[in-house]
């Protein structure tokens, strides 16, 4: 399968890094690597992470505590979002809070 990173996927991995990075660069370059590589795998094994929060999606988990939230779809696995699971999700519409 195809992987194919969305526009929000690649900024939020890039504000990870550079947040964990002003802490321990080592600690954010093994923190992307993680997050890359797990990606990767959802190109053989598409269904490995959990039913999704949010319709037609589906989500793996990167230890310690990160989330990808993703899509199948045809012959491509679409990485929507990378998040730290401190974080509301799916989120909370202005008018539902």
């Amino acid at each position: 399968m195809k992987l194919a990173w969305t526009i929000s996927a690649r900024r939020d991995l890039a504000g990870i890094v550079t947040y964990v990075w002003s802490h321990s660069p080592s600690a954010a370059m093994r923190i992307r690597e993680r997050v890359e590589r797990t990606a990767s795998y959802l190109r053989s094994q598409p269904y490995m992470g959990r039913i999704g929060e949010l319709s037609d999606t589906r989500e793996a988990f990167v230890p310690p505590s990160y989330r990808i939230v993703y899509q199948v779809s045809g012959g491509t696995v679409s990485i929507l979002r990378v998040l730290h699971t401190s974080r509301q999700w799916p989120p909370v519409a202005e008018g539902d809070a």
